[in-house]
């Protein structure tokens, strides 16, 4: 009795193993997008309005509303993305960051 598959059938099951395997292991690492799947890393209220009510600010898409301005995850430092909100918008009066808000210090450095 010979309990071995036969050649043309274990090509097949070891094609179909490797895409399956592919195709699991690339929907585990996708990102998604912050904002599709409704995360939000940074928040930032201003001194004044935003001019505009989406922008894009240290290489991070914004979206404004009044003196509220929100934003998904960069890949640059908290201070970093502050600045570059600021050269945008004027005076950061508050920035959070992945839920930690910005020191005294770190505000008057962001407005610097």
């Amino acid at each position: 009795m010979n309990l071995s598959i036969p050649r043309p059938n274990r090509l097949g099951i070891m094609a179909l193993a490797l895409v399956y395997t592919g195709l699991t292991f690339g929907a585990a690492i996708t990102p998604t997008p912050a904002f599709a799947a409704g995360g939000v890393y940074y928040t930032a209220e201003l001194a004044t309005p935003a001019d505009e009510a989406k922008v894009v600010a240290s290489g991070v898409a914004w979206r404004c509303e009044g003196t509220t301005c929100k934003a998904g995850q960069g890949s640059s430092r908290a201070l970093r993305i502050c600045r570059g909100l600021n050269r945008e918008f004027g005076t950061v009066v508050s920035f959070t960051a992945g839920g930690e808000l910005l020191n005294e210090d770190e505000l008057a450095k962001c407005n610097a």
